[in-house]
């Protein structure tokens, strides 16, 4: 009897035990799913973390942000995965996105075509293909980019639609026209608004030798008439990646339009506009002036020295196209016929002077058009 009582006893132990011994590996286990799921959730939280960090990076920098990213594995060095995450462009700044895909490096050309691929202009009329392709990002400035970026749409729109055009010349041509038709039909300061007819009779020859068919034209500029491009807005840091490497910044005097008084203002010269700030901390300009098509002189001023002029040449009285920001906040078109400016030495005078002339630049779509139909032309006297 007493040796079954303690075979008893032993077996109640080992059972315990056992028990005990179960209830540590299903608490181990426990424990290990708990830190498995917080070690994922800091790992979710740190990517997110440096998505961000590299989505500011690009803002600021596009290959700068690429590299981090890459380098962080948040993507593939590929140029398809950097055409999706650039298609996609979540918070990413839109002029950014332009200045990277115009790029003439060999990868960046490569990333510049998977990222037209992933734009369907299959049975798309002209207009609706661009409206589609220039709302993804904002063209650049560079007359050799923004041709890039556009012989590249006129490949990817000729293979979606065989047949349309005679070959991707006249695509990349009449692409041209229609932006350019855009600009006269919708912007304020063009007076003389182009026909249906001028549209028409500017296009003729340029299907190879041949012309388009007139109903084709017709509908595109109607398209056009009706609805503007629409610009897109930035999504990420458009100011900052604006104004963080300008190409010269620095106080000067600047003489007002209406009223003839002289106020110090803080300007920034970058991305071929100047900018005009009340105080070097303020993170929106008070003034926009864009370069384009003006030209600079130097000139003698009564009341200040070291002046020089922004001007339209042989159009004295036309009213320069820019914007300034009234004190109630209003953004309103300026009313300058000529900016007067006086910088503090005559050194910084000829420096500005310099550095304006660099910027200004022709309205680049004229002349990339003329050369593409000089092309077209000569091509057709084969």
């Amino acid at each position: 009897m007493r040796q079954e009582l303690e075979s008893i006893r032993r077996r109640k132990q080992e059972l315990l035990h056992d028990i005990q011994r179960l209830k540590d590996e299903i608490a181990e286990v426990t424990n290990e799913i708990e830190n498995l799921g917080v070690t994922e959730e800091r790992k979710s939280m740190q990517r997110n973390k440096q998505m961000a960090m590299g989505r500011k990076k690009f803002n600021m920098d596009p290959k700068k942000g690429i590299r981090f990213l890459i380098d962080s594995s948040l993507l593939k060095n590929t140029s398809d995965d950097i055409a999706k995450f650039l298609y996609k462009g979540e918070g990413l700044n839109k002029t950014a996105i332009g200045d990277y895909l115009g790029e003439r490096d060999d990868f960046n050309i490569e990333v510049l075509h998977a990222f037209l691929d992933l734009h369907e202009f299959t049975d798309l009329n002209l207009v609706q293909a661009l409206r589609q392709f220039l709302w993804s990002f904002r063209l650049p400035g560079e007359a050799q980019k923004i041709d890039r970026m556009m012989e590249a749409f006129a490949q990817r729109y000729c293979r979606c639609n065989p047949g349309v055009f005679q070959s991707t010349d006249t695509c990349y041509v009449l692409s041209f026209s229609v932006i350019m038709l855009n600009t006269s039909l919708h912007n304020p300061n063009v007076k003389d608004k182009p026909s249906v007819q001028r549209f028409t009779a500017m296009n003729r020859g340029i299907n190879d030798g041949g012309d388009l068919p007139e109903e084709l034209l017709r509908n595109l500029y109607d398209s056009i008439k009706n609805e503007p491009f629409k610009i897109p807005e930035d999504d990420g840091n458009d100011l900052t990646h604006t104004f963080f490497n300008p190409d010269r910044e620095g106080w000067l005097l600047k003489l007002g339009g209406r009223v003839k008084t002289w106020k110090r203002r803080w300007f920034i010269l970058t991305d071929n506009c100047l900018y005009y700030f009340e105080y070097t901390t303020d993170k929106e300009p008070r003034g926009i002036i864009p370069l384009e098509n003006l030209s600079i002189r130097e000139v003698d001023d009564s009341k200040k020295p070291n002046c020089f002029e922004l001007f339209i040449p042989d159009h004295k009285d036309q009213v320069i196209k820019a914007c300034k920001t009234e004190a109630d906040g209003r953004v309103v078109e300026g009313n300058h016929t000529f900016y007067r400016i006086s910088a503090p030495t005559a050194e910084e005078k000829d420096e500005w002077i310099n550095s304006i002339k660099a910027a200004i630049s022709k309205d680049p779509f004229y002349e990339m058009l003329a050369a593409r139909k000089k092309k077209v032309s000569s091509l057709k006297g084969l």
